[in-house]
């Protein structure tokens, strides 16, 4: 068998992936992966990597090529590619298209078409499809009603053939607006070749095909700038879905900002106010909200009752389970789903592709932090040890309750005022999961706190006093995940996070990413507890951070102290 000892990827039968990290062409590699395959783990010395049909259909559908796809294995293989990868990859991968939603001529509803004559047969026959056809026009054509567009792309994606959705989209009432070329303060104001790359590929170039998809980009790398940029190709009224009432609150600063809307033309419908405008904002909590579970969810009306041209999910990654039962019946409206990761821990990643769109565009965090988009940025595990009292204490009670003891180690109070007098200056977030634990580091240390249970008005005080310079240090829950606009924070302090969140940890590194005037690095520091499930979750966690690049570092408190004292 060939064998090119330079090359760094052992590419297996079973469609995994090996990738040196220690050769010379790790990253050339790596970023030819990033497209088709899916970072699995990710120890010191060799990355695992796996090819899956979504991987592949997301590929495709982003335009990536067949040959393109096959060739990058070739190029950086140490052996010959299994033959049988090759076939498996060509197999998955012309899938995609196969199967075509258009409209029908006649307005009877809309087809499903297939040139293949036996997958058809077995197509309709299918439990989950055949209920949903109205009849057979012919060999390799399918009428199906309107209202079932989504219900029909979820059933096909779950037997393995994605529906390529070419049926187009309605109008919506008009809404033209511009993006401003000065920001409301003075400052020019323009859009980034890849911000505007993102929005003319999701919008295909107006073509009635174009206009679903979802855009992934680091968090500061501007993702509500390209959800702008669509807005003003749309040109139409459009319904933005943010996770909380300070996201709400950030979208409308910016498209205040930064285009020509006036504030009377921007509704918010949240808990607080409820108003329907041409450009609505609303939160994933009042839409899913209703007073107890036998009930119907009294908020969807704002679907259906109003002529959108577009719905933007934000943090799309977090979609409700209840969103994405609405989305299914509202396939004919344009959707953009934004987000710094598609990650989901539900493993829900096949219903974003089917009723939100595939994935059209997907920037490499360090791609855009050698271009200066983002801050570069230093990750470090500080692993403690679980004191002598606790221990016997943690090895006899069960999984949650050792889950929760590990996280608040009480010796993690010691390192944070470590790290807090040697960033002594810089503009600083402690991120913890459990409350008990933010309020004890905020009142230990008088630093200012955002809970769950802060008033908004209070929360938008701290983080302009924050922005202002005016407190250097802020303590958050996990409210602090999303939509924090803290441009200058360099330095995050995470105590505690959700399990193996890998889309939490995206997030989190996403609140000190915003490009820095002097060009520092910013610092994200992890502290965990060894030899728990603590330490379990955390090697879960990193698998995002490696996989856009960075060089995670882990280290024993001691040592850690030891060459970074203070002073």
């Amino acid at each position: 068998m060939p064998f090119n000892a330079d090359n760094p990827l052992i590419v297996q039968s079973d469609r995994s992936i090996l990738l040196e990290t220690n050769s010379p062409k790790y990253e050339a590699a790596r970023n030819a992966l990033a497209p088709f395959a899916e970072l699995v783990k990710s120890p010191e010395h060799i990355h695992t990597y796996r090819i899956t049909p979504l991987s592949l259909w997301n590929a495709a559908a982003a335009g990536h090529s067949l040959d393109e796809i096959i060739r990058s294995l070739g190029e950086f293989s140490k052996y010959d590619v299994p033959e049988n990868i090759a076939h498996e990859i060509r197999e998955y991968y012309g899938r995609y298209g196969q199967i075509k939603i258009t409209e029908d001529p006649q307005k009877r509803g809309l087809l499903l078409t297939c040139e293949s004559e036996p997958l058809m047969a077995e197509l309709k026959n299918q439990p989950g499809i055949k209920e949903l056809i109205d009849q057979q026009l012919n060999r390799t054509t399918l009428l199906f009603p309107f209202m079932k567009r989504g219900v029909v792309k979820q059933a096909l994606i779950k037997i393995g053939y994605p529906a390529e959705d070419l049926a187009g989209y309605v109008d919506g009432d008009p809404f033209a607006f511009s993006l401003s070329a000065t920001a409301r303060d003075g400052t020019p104001f323009t859009i980034r070749n890849y911000q505007k790359d993102s929005a003319d590929i999701f919008f295909a170039s107006g073509s009635r095909k174009g206009g679903c998809g979802v855009i992934v980009l680091p968090c500061g790398a501007g993702k509500t700038i390209v959800g702008m940029a669509c807005m003003a190709k749309v040109g139409a009224k459009t319904l933005i879905l943010t996770t909380n009432i300070t996201a709400a609150k950030q979208w409308k600063r910016e498209l205040l900002d930064k285009t020509s809307i006036k504030a009377s033309d921007i509704g918010e419908y949240t808990g607080e106010v409820k108003e329907i405008k041409p450009i609505t904002i609303a939160t994933y909590q009042i839409i899913t909200y209703r007073k107890k579970k036998s009930e119907v969810f009294p908020h969807f009306s704002i679907f259906n009752d109003n002529k959108w041209g577009l719905i933007i999910y934000d943090e799309v990654h977090l979609l409700p389970a209840p969103v994405f039962r609405i989305t299914a019946q509202i396939q004919a409206t344009r959707r953009l789903g934004l987000t710094a990761t598609l990650v989901r821990e539900d493993g829900k990643e096949e219903e974003v592709f089917s009723l939100i769109g595939p994935k059209k565009y997907d920037a490499p965090w360090k791609d855009l932090e050698s271009q200066g988009w983002i801050a570069t940025a230093d990750c470090t595990e500080i692993r403690i040890e679980l004191p002598d009292h606790l221990k016997l204490e943690y090895a006899t009670n069960e999984n949650r309750k050792k889950i929760r003891l590990a996280a608040e180690n009480p010796l993690k109070l010691d390192l944070v005022k470590h790290l807090l007098e040697l960033h002594e200056g810089d503009l600083i977030l402690v991120i913890g999961q459990y409350l008990n634990q933010v309020h004890e580091i905020a009142e230990r240390f008088a630093i200012p706190l955002i809970t769950g249970q802060t008033s908004t008005p209070e929360r938008e005080k701290l983080y302009q006093e924050f922005r202002s310079g005016k407190i250097k240090r802020l303590v958050v829950s996990k409210v602090g995940n999303f939509a924090v606009d803290l441009p200058d924070a360099n330095v995050a302090i995470q105590v505690s996070g959700t399990f193996g969140s890998r889309q939490e940890e995206a997030q989190r590194l996403g609140r000190i990413l915003r490009p820095k005037a002097n060009n520092s690095v910013a610092h994200f520091y992890s502290l965990v507890t060894r030899n728990t499930r603590e330490q379990d979750f955390a090697m879960n966690r990193q698998l995002f951070l490696t996989e856009q690049g960075y060089n995670y570092i882990i280290t024993d408190s001691v040592m850690f102290v030891r060459k970074n004292p203070l002073g």
